[in-house]
């Protein structure tokens, strides 16, 4: 498995009247804690998109336990639990709020695509590389 955090803090413009994150910007935080992610294995999608990858969302749930509030600092944990197996990855993420109390959780499915080829294709073994000392059984 791995996983990795960040944060984010809840700016004004992304809260509602109540002052609660509006709920279409929580897919923008799994986005901030899965590039977050591939950037702390030494890997980023600029890389990916440099080798003619990039990577379409084709599913995302989202369950939502708490709101996440105006001025609030938000731990994003962004985790792999299942080393990728042909085009399709799934991140899974969990927003916590600074009191550590489970926010939302929400897991985003995106595949590799070749975008010359207009076909979806396997994980880069560059990023499989740094990916598979994470899965590996000892």
């Amino acid at each position: 498995m791995y996983s990795s955090t960040t944060q984010v803090r809840v700016r004004y413009g992304e809260t509602d009247q109540m002052g609660y994150l509006y709920y279409g910007y929580y897919a923008l935080y799994y986005e901030v804690g899965r590039a977050e992610a591939i950037r702390q294995l030494g890997f980023t999608y600029k890389e990916l998109e440099d080798m003619g990858i990039v990577m379409p969302v084709v599913e995302l749930n989202s369950q939502y336990f708490r709101p996440a509030l105006y001025d609030n600092l938000i731990t994003v944990k962004t985790i792999l639990k299942a080393m990728p197996d042909g085009p399709k990855i799934c991140f899974h993420s969990e927003l916590y709020n600074e009191q550590e109390q489970l926010l939302n959780r929400g897991v985003t499915t995106l595949v590799f695509y070749d975008p010359k080829e207009k076909k979806k294709v396997s994980m880069p073994e560059e990023l499989k590389h740094r990916l598979e000392p994470f899965f590996t059984k000892d």
